[in-house]
C-alpha cells in the first residue's frame, strides 16, 4: 500500500476533482485541456494507488462512489487551503496583506500615527500591524536589531546600520494654557517668553532643546525654565495645568487642543524633523514603502493645515 501510495500524483488528483466536479470525462477532459483517454488513465492510476473503487460504470456514465464523494471532501479542504494562499499571494502583491512592524517615536504615537494606522488598515484586511510607541534613541537601537521593519524617530539621527529618510519637516508650535494672555495673539515669538515660567523639552542633549535653545540664545532671551521633560505629551499635560507655557512639535499640541492647551504659530519658523528609519542590511520592504509613502503625504498636509489654524 505505501509503495502504491509514492505513486499518488497531483495531477491524478486534479483529474479526481473536474470528474466530480463536471460529472464527465467529456467535460473533465475539457477543463483540463488534455484528451478523454488521458483523464480515464489518470482515474484508473489514482485507483490503484489507493486501492480504491472511486467510481462504477452505470451504463455509459460513470458514477462516483461513497468513498469518492469522502475523498472530495479531503481533496475540497486541500484546495480551498491552496487557494487562500493563492489569494494571500495576491494581496501580498497588491501591498494589502502581510506584517508590519513600527516603532515610533512618543510625539507621532499619542494620536497620530495610531488614527493614521487604522484608516490605512481599513483598506487591507490581510495587513497585520504592530505598533510600538518608544523614545528615539531605543526606536534607532530596534530598527538596528532588526526588531521593526520600519521606524519614526527625531532628527538627526547617527546610527551606520541603519538608513534613513525624513519625512516633510513641520514647525514647532507654540503652547499656553487656555485664558492665558499670550492665547490671543496668533503669533508668538521669543520675546513673548521672557518672564513667563517655561517647560523645557529636555535634556539639553536632545534635538529639540538644542534648538529651541539656539532659537531663544539668538533673539537674546533668557528664559525661566520651571520644568524640564523629554515629553512633549508631558509639556502640555503641564501646559494645561497652568505650570507654565512651552513649545513642542504640532503632532502633540493637535492632541491637546481640546484638553485646555492652545497652539499659537511660533516665529521665526523652527522644524521638527522626523526621519523614517530602517535597517541597512535590506531593502524596506514593498508594503513598508508603501506605508511611509503614504504617512509622507498625510504628515505633508497635517503640516500646512496646523500652521494655517495655529
Amino acid at each position: 500500500m505505501e509503495a502504491a501510495m509514492s505513486r499518488l500524483s497531483s495531477r491524478q488528483i486534479e483529474a479526481f476533482r473536474a470528474m466530480m466536479l463536471t460529472g464527465s470525462v467529456t467535460r473533465a477532459a475539457q477543463v483540463m485541456y488534455v484528451t478523454q483517454p488521458a483523464v480515464s488513465r489518470l482515474i484508473r492510476d489514482l485507483q490503484a494507488a489507493l486501492e480504491l473503487t472511486l467510481f462504477e460504470r452505470q451504463g455509459t456514465r460513470l458514477t462516483p462512489t461513497h468513498e469518492a464523494r469522502a475523498l472530495l471532501a479531503e481533496v475540497e479542504r486541500s484546495y480551498v487551503g491552496l487557494n487562500r494562499i493563492a489569494d494571500a499571494a495576491k494581496l501580498i502583491g497588491k501591498r494589502r496583506a502581510g506584517a508590519l512592524r513600527i516603532a515610533a517615536m512618543p510625539a507621532l504615537c499619542n494620536g497620530f500615527l495610531p488614527r493614521f494606522a487604522g484608516r490605512y488598515l481599513e483598506q487591507r484586511a490581510g495587513l497585520s500591524l504592530s505598533l510600538f510607541g518608544l523614545i528615539s534613541s531605543t526606536v534607532v537601537e530596534w530598527v538596528v536589531s532588526d526588531q521593526c521593519d520600519l521606524g519614526f524617530a527625531v532628527a538627526p539621527i547617527d546610527a551606520m546600520a541603519a538608513r534613513s529618510e525624513p519625512l516633510p519637516g513641520v514647525r514647532y508650535v507654540a503652547v499656553v494654557p487656555e485664558g492665558h494672555r499670550l492665547a490671543r495673539r496668533k503669533t508668538l515669538r521669543p520675546k513673548d517668553f521672557a518672564g513667563q515660567n517655561f517647560i523645557a523639552l529636555g535634556p539639553s542633549t536632545t534635538p529639540s532643546y538644542f534648538r529651541l535653545n539656539d532659537v531663544f540664545s539668538r533673539h537674546d532671551v533668557t528664559r525661566t525654565i520651571r520644568v524640564e521633560t523629554p515629553l512633549s505629551g508631558i509639556a502640555c499635560s503641564m501646559v494645561a495645568a497652568g505650570a507654565g507655557v512651552s513649545i513642542v512639535d504640532p503632532f502633540t499640541a493637535a492632541e491637546f487642543s481640546t484638553r485646555g492647551v492652545v497652539a499659537r504659530r511660533f516665529e521665526p519658523a523652527t522644524v521638527f524633523q522626523v526621519t523614517a528609519l530602517y535597517p541597512s542590511h535590506r531593502a524596506l520592504p514593498p508594503i513598508a514603502r508603501e506605508f511611509l509613502s503614504a504617512l509622507a503625504l498625510h504628515v505633508r498636509e497635517f503640516g500646512e493645515a496646523f500652521n494655517v489654524a495655529a
